[in-house]
């Protein structure tokens, strides 16, 4: 019985970001669970080329080139992806990190932040939500962040987007789930991607991250993939509106 409330097989989940690091890393959770993975993001190429890899491992996976922050081409892209079969689980991950003190932050980079972390978000659940209503169900993860509760020097905008989307999942619960839409959250804490491998390399920041974490290091993208499957999955069928925090204790503990 257990391990059927977390088989996703006949599912078909749309991953935006869904090419490389952590995007890709749920995406190979969610089709080790049996699920049929959609991977969006901008690069045709690098989808492709993860299409594969996950087709070799044994996976079933499509790609939908598209770029999030463009409402029409979320349209347009939700709908080419729709006319292929439904879309049972939306995973929200594109984003994007800009670094600088906030009184020197350009405006121009706040609203090319803004519009990834967050208006994405809502133009793409908005437009797969739309599907979800009308067939009576549907699973949507937004990818959080430990800055949707902490703040940190030189990053308070993307702090602001992932704040944002921390209550727009909560907002999404409460319009969507008498539908029968779960809408929730996962936050990371400090993993080693290809995005912040300098922060990686960096010994100095990899001290602090394993000295103000309890588990004492970087957390690894595959380490994420069961809170995926567990969301996406008939064991979450009453959870709602949450988020939960991936992060070997960062939040936990001061």
């Amino acid at each position: 019985m257990l391990p059927e409330l977390f088989d996703l097989s006949g599912r078909r989940a749309l991953v935006t970001g869904g090419g490389q690091g952590i995007g890709l890393a749920l995406a190979r959770a969610l089709a080790g669970a049996g699920a049929t993975v959609v991977l969006n993001g901008r690069n045709a190429g690098k989808l492709q080329q993860a299409a594969e890899a996950l087709a070799a491992a044994g996976h079933a996976a499509e790609i939908a080139p598209f770029d999030v922050t463009d409402p029409e081409a979320v349209q347009a892209g939700v709908a080419a992806v729709l006319a292929r079969g439904d879309i049972d689980i939306l995973v929200n991950n594109a984003g994007i990190q800009r670094r600088a003190p906030l009184q020197d932050f350009p405006e121009e980079t706040w609203r090319e932040l803004m519009r990834t972390n967050l208006d994405a978000v809502f133009y793409v659940a908005k437009a797969v939500a739309q599907h979800m209503i009308a067939r009576g169900r549907g699973r949507i993860i937004n990818i959080c962040s430990v800055q949707s509760e902490l703040g940190r020097p030189g990053i308070a905008p993307y702090a602001a987007s992932k704040g944002a989307v921390r209550m727009l999942t909560r907002g999404m619960c409460a319009d969507w789930a008498k539908h029968g839409l779960q809408v929730n959250g996962i936050a990371p804490g400090y993993f080693a991607t290809e995005m912040n491998r300098a922060l990686v390399e960096d010994a100095a920041f990899s001290d602090w991250v394993s000295k103000r974490t309890p588990a004492g290091r970087w957390g690894r993208v595959e380490e994420l993939g069961g809170a995926a499957v567990f969301l996406a999955s008939d064991a979450a069928s009453f959870v709602n509106g949450q988020v939960l925090f991936v992060d070997g204790g960062m939040t936990a503990v001061v």
